[in-house]
């Protein structure tokens, strides 16, 4: 490690027009003399990811709980996309979320929220304070966003598709800021990327380096240089791969807009910056999120993959048919086989980005030895909108892994798993949704 004099803060940024880039924990931030372990650089970070519709989980057949309970258990078929990170792996089962509180409606509400929705269909809707931004409140007002609600299906497209006696908002959100304000979830690419690096042009700025088809990094040049003259070569190297990085992301967004530009004639309701393919419109969002935690431009994020009621198709993997249809599987084994097919793609999805955070330093270890990473859906067995026995796994490299933790069946709500990852992440709060205060035992 090269020992600087003086450190660089931990908060530096490239600036140009238009444009403000976060950088990643570099050597020459830690202060003169001292080492990354004895500081607390490396900060913790939180992540959820969504899926609807729950997994293949029948009374018949469940391919997602292991058999075993405690430690060295056995993956299972949709656990093993997870496979090389069993270690850091634990699986929670018999949580209760919103069961009985509309068909589809209660599922996205009690994954974080742990509440039942309210049964209208106005404006008074209510559930509760998500806990995404409980802990955003406690870690995250040190960076540019204290949170990040990202999803991928235009809602705009399935007005109508909604609960019967439920708001359609109730579907369109994980995260919640009060028990009465759902927040919005962002799914154009482009927007993310402009509010992450662009934040600090004008819209015309934005719009002429769009037009021109110029990096976010072009205007960052001179900074670029004039950090380089100042760095040890192990942090330029670093600098270099976070900038490649960023490139790559901005050039897969402007191939997907490209794409969109081209078929705009046959869906003119494509918005710009929107992929038409599902696979590439996850993957830019996955890359956005892995380079936020890198550059600190977040340490919460939530992560809704589709929406309940879905209407989402997988052709690429061979199914066609719309992801809700297909949950309601009728015990017919050939529409089990493609919901299972949905589920370990989602799973494979996920590794992938478990994969980039794992491969990326974050002081003396990785983005991953640094994040908490909860992955689940608000159902268990879709075909008969089972909202008990939740699929839910956490993936930690700071928590004991191998582990299989099954919590007595129907007593214990999901808020038991939510108030113990606030404990994980440094909160001191004593009770969640409906928990009475215990924890499921991640520690």
């Amino acid at each position: 490690m090269i020992i600087f004099k003086k450190s660089l803060p931990r908060r530096s940024f490239l600036r140009g027009a238009g444009s403000s880039i976060g950088l990643p924990l570099l050597s020459a931030m830690v202060p003169s003399l001292s080492v990354f372990g004895q500081n607390n650089l490396s900060p913790k970070r939180v992540g959820f990811v969504y899926v609807p519709h729950g997994m293949i989980m029948t009374e018949e057949e469940d391919r997602w709980t292991p058999t075993k309970v405690g430690n060295n258990f056995e993956l299972t078929p949709t656990l093993q996309p997870l496979e090389k990170y069993h270690d850091k792996l634990t699986i929670v089962s018999n949580l209760m979320g919103a069961d009985m509180a509309g068909q589809h409606a209660g599922a996205p509400t009690a994954f974080l929220a742990d509440s039942f929705p309210k049964k209208t269909q106005g404006v008074d809707m209510e559930a509760g304070i998500s806990i995404d931004q409980v802990i955003a409140s406690h870690i995250g007002q040190d960076t540019v966003f204290p949170s990040m609600q990202l999803a991928i299906e235009d809602v705009s497209d399935l007005v109508g598709a909604c609960d019967f006696g439920y708001s359609c908002a109730y579907l369109d959100t994980l995260s919640w800021a009060s028990p009465t304000n759902p927040l919005p979830m962002q799914i154009n690419p482009r927007t993310v990327f402009e509010q992450m690096f662009g934040g600090t042009g004008s819209p015309e700025q934005r719009r002429v380096r769009m037009q021109q088809n110029r990096s976010i990094l072009d205007s960052v040049l001179e900074e670029t240089h004039k950090l380089g003259r100042n760095l040890g070569g192990e942090d330029q190297t670093k600098v270099e791969g976070f900038l490649t990085n960023i490139r790559d992301v901005e050039r897969r967004i402007q191939n997907a807009e490209s794409r969109t530009d081209e078929l705009a004639s046959v869906a003119p309701q494509s918005p710009v910056g929107i992929p038409e393919s599902y696979d590439e419109h996850v993957g830019i969002m996955y890359d956005l999120l892995h380079v936020a935690f890198q550059a600190d431009i977040t340490r919460v994020f939530a992560f809704m993959k589709a929406r309940d009621l879905s209407h989402i198709s997988y052709p690429h993997i061979g199914v066609p048919d719309p992801h809700h249809a297909i949950s309601h599987h009728q015990n017919s084994q050939e529409t089990i086989e493609k919901h299972f097919r949905v589920n370990v793609y989602h799973m494979s999805q996920f590794a992938d980005f478990v994969d980039k955070l794992a491969a990326t330093e974050d002081g003396d270890g990785s983005l991953l030895d640094n994040s908490l990473l909860m992955y689940g859906s608000g159902m268990s067995n879709g075909n008969d909108h089972v909202k008990l026995r939740l699929p839910t796994a956490v993936v930690s490299g700071f928590l004991k892994g191998n582990r299989h933790i099954q919590v007595p069946d129907k007593t214990r709500p999901m808020g038991d798993l939510h108030l113990d990852i606030a404990h994980q992440m440094g909160l001191d709060i004593t009770s969640f949704g409906r928990s009475d205060g215990q924890t499921v035992g991640l520690a």
